[in-house]
């Protein structure tokens, strides 16, 4: 058989060669040449991204005739005795076929002889995590204090199951998943030199189906164009994939966001009689809902998208849905993935998941959604206007004050009665007797539950309700009994605007704490009549039944008693 798989052909050779893994292969390069490179090294990382290569490379390197040089020259006796396998020095080891203690035993006997062909003995031990507990033990020793010819290589995609007393023996490397665009790159040159026509829309699709392993790509790669006739499309490569098109994609998320429930189902069953994985049909979409949800936060995070390419189709799309409606489908898509590894149906599941982000988050809701959210989002600012402008008349009223005449003649009732009549509708009336009642059961604990509730209870009534939260977002709780909450407001204009949605409001404090009725009070007025009513709590008994109420005091010093006329 002449022909070999394209991996096999285009192996790295140079430490340049190995895509990717720039932090490890300078490190050992500046090793090799200051000649101060370990007696052990551990590689570890994900299958086809370079381990076994980078240890082959690195016993050429230091056994080559040049040597100290950064890359092996791949020309002299030891390099080509090293690629050909014809040089018994260079010793790979495979640890999943030779796992006992005398496989290991073997090695330690052998590893005090010195090298016949080259100045290193390397032994590279693949997959060594596959070795038993009983044959780390015998390599513990030899791996510490090895000969001075001798260097251990060992590399494993399962660190975690190597006994730490051995990974501190070695120089660890964490070989990372190549980047796509470093795959993209790497096909494109072998395909060049190949003189091999590929679409950059199919290495892009081999690249994504390869999860980051430059083998598993090149391999993908040589099935496509075993597939294809003249020239690798895309197509080809999702045809040996078993992937789905971004196209299909966009479609079947178009139907369920219309709730067009024959589109979708006749597209997944249609996919599924072509032979498409369901499994991969599950982790493509799932990966383009990712990729939508990302280009629809910022346009910017393009070159994070993972299996999506941004087009017009790609674009109309991100703008029809919302965040909300994305993340809950990526959570149906993962649970329906979960169930499927368990169930000889899998189609029933997927069928089942579509249908239900059909169901629950359609078209019908969307719309409806943006509406409300604009409704509110208007009234929330007439809200506010009607608020700024009330609180600049307060200000304006602070600083230049009404005169009032001292004559205390009759003329001035009328003056300051009519206002008061006039503006009766807009001037919250304050419930002295109930508030009065409520600081005589307070009690410093029920407040102190109010405090710890009142942040979520503030959160909740803003996606609840955007205009009850605005009038209560500036309040807070004055003194709390078992049923009532007395709640101080900035300015009046505030406890006005808060009855209309006390119910509401009192519900959701409810669902937090416990039922409470919350009694609204201006700050400033909260302030006066808690300063009286600590004072009434010092004063004896019969001279607190002597005062009466502020507004009588007030007005007894404005008209005096002769004037003065009380109605209870």
């Amino acid at each position: 058989m002449s022909y070999q798989a394209l991996y096999r052909v285009w192996r790295p050779r140079t430490f340049e060669d190995v895509v990717g893994q720039k932090h490890i292969t300078r490190t050992l390069q500046n090793a090799i040449t200051e000649d101060k490179f370990s007696h052990a090294y551990l590689f570890s990382g994900p299958r086809g991204t370079g381990k076994t290569s980078a240890a082959k490379i690195f016993a050429q390197t230091i056994n080559c005739e040049h040597a100290p040089v950064k890359e092996p020259c791949n020309e002299c006796a030891a390099c080509r005795g090293i690629q050909d396998g014809s040089i018994s020095d260079v010793i790979e080891i495979d640890a999943a076929s030779n796992t006992s203690v005398d496989d290991i035993r073997d090695i330690r006997d052998k590893v005090k002889y010195a090298p016949s062909s080259v100045p290193y003995k390397v032994y590279i031990i693949d997959e060594v995590h596959m070795i038993s507990v009983n044959a780390f033990n015998a390599l513990l020793k030899t791996l510490e204090e090895p000969p001075k010819h001798v260097v251990f290589i060992l590399a494993t995609t399962e660190p975690h199951k190597i006994p730490l007393t051995i990974i501190s023996r070695c120089q660890r490397f964490d070989f990372k998943p190549i980047s796509n665009q470093a795959i993209v790159d790497r096909m494109q040159k072998i395909m060049h030199a190949e003189n091999i026509s590929v679409t950059g829309e199919a290495l892009e699709a081999v690249a994504l189906a390869a999860e980051g392993g430059m083998r598993d790509a090149l391999s993908i790669l040589d099935q496509a164009i075993s597939y294809s006739e003249d020239q690798v499309n895309l197509e080809d490569v999702l045809a040996v994939t078993g992937g789905v098109s971004q196209e299909v994609l966009t479609n079947i998320v178009r139907a369920m966001l219309q709730q067009d429930v024959p589109t979708v189902l006749n597209g997944l069953d249609q996919m599924i009689q072509t032979g498409k994985d369901p499994g991969k049909f599950v982790q493509d979409l799932i990966y383009f809902m990712r990729d939508l949800l990302l280009y629809k936060t910022s346009s910017g995070l393009g070159e994070l998208l993972e299996r999506a390419v941004v087009n017009e189709a790609f674009e109309a799309l991100s703008k029809q849905v919302s965040n909300h409606w994305i993340q809950h489908s990526i959570i149906e898509l993962n649970q329906c993935q979960q169930e499927m590894k368990w169930s000889n149906s899998p189609k029933i599941f997927i069928e089942v998941a579509l249908l239900s982000i059909t169901d629950q988050f359609g078209k019908s809701e969307t719309p409806q959604i943006q509406a409300d959210a604009v409704d509110q989002s208007a009234t929330v600012q007439q809200l506010q206007q009607k608020i700024q402008a009330m609180e600049r008349d307060i200000a304006k009223l602070k600083e230049a004050p009404p005169q009032h005449s001292e004559s205390g003649n009759a003329n001035t009732t009328p003056e300051r009665r009519r206002p008061s009549a006039r503006n009766s509708r807009n001037t919250y009336k304050i419930p002295y007797d109930r508030i009065r009642d409520t600081l005589g059961k307070a009690e410093k604990k029920e407040l102190k539950d109010v405090h710890a509730h009142w942040a979520n209870f503030l959160n909740q009534l803003k996606t609840t309700n955007a205009p009850a939260h605005a009038t209560i977002q500036d309040s807070k709780p004055a003194a709390a009994s078992a049923d009532t909450l007395i709640v101080a407001f900035k300015y009046e204009i505030h406890c006005s605007l808060f009855l209309d949605h006390r119910e509401m409001v009192e519900s959701i404090l409810g669902n937090l704490d416990k039922h409470r009725t919350i009694i609204p009070i201006p700050e400033k007025e909260w302030n006066n009549l808690r300063s009286e009513y600590i004072q009434n709590q010092e004063k004896p008994k019969d001279q607190k039944e002597s005062e009466g109420d502020p507004i009588v005091d007030e007005a007894r010093k404005l008209f005096g008693d002769d004037l003065l006329e009380i109605h209870d």
